[in-house]
């Protein structure tokens, strides 16, 4: 199995979460509906006054609006999710060939993009790795700990499994800090073969 097609099958499951958070937040949506429905027609018979009407009517439809919001997040979540994973490892794999063809001002953008935070102390450079990119670093340092002669396809390590894992519930439920990675990475902010 390849990183890619780990990769795909992890998108089938991540396909799959958005669907199930998508029907329950179309439940929900429905529901206030109903509750709206019944509520007019309460008021229409003089159960409930106007005031009362309003203030709960202006709730639920608030609730209705996050709602159709947080449908369309994951409706676009659900599109981006292989695509934005396949350039995050192309980038991470080329990292180290496109570094070393840029120019001083596009190799400090692509290490901005990759770093958070680097230091130099007791004469070592400290780096932190952004999301997701801390998640690969971290992968493959264990990767290269645990070879040992084992012959066995990276795709299908425990450690390469874990990061998957990982990935994956970022993209259902990605940080501020991811959110703007992947727009960058759509926006051509870092090109992949270019450099």
């Amino acid at each position: 199995m390849t990183h890619g097609t780990a990769l795909r099958e992890s998108h089938a499951d991540v396909q799959k979460e958005h669907e199930e958070a998508i029907a329950r937040l179309q439940a929900e949506y429905d529901r206030l509906q109903q509750r709206l429905h019944a509520m007019y027609v309460d008021k229409l018979d003089g159960q409930i006054d106007r005031a009362f009407f309003e203030k709960m009517s202006g709730e639920w439809r608030s609730e209705q609006d996050r709602c159709l919001r947080e449908i369309g997040w994951h409706q676009s979540a659900d599109q981006a999710h292989l695509g934005e994973g396949v350039r995050l490892l192309e980038l991470a794999q080329n990292a180290k060939r496109l570094f070393a063809k840029q120019e001083p001002r596009e190799k400090r953008r692509l290490l901005n993009f990759v770093l958070s935070n680097s230091s130099w102390k007791g004469g070592q450079l400290h780096a932190t790795f952004r999301q997701p990119f801390d998640l690969l670093a971290e992968t493959a340092v264990i990767a290269a700990s645990q070879k040992g002669g084992e012959a066995q396809n990276p795709a299908g390590h425990p450690v390469w499994l874990g990061f998957l894992n990982t990935y994956r519930n970022l993209c259902v439920a990605p940080t501020a800090e991811l959110r703007v990675l992947f727009e960058q990475m759509r926006e051509g902010y870092v090109e992949l073969g270019n450099g």
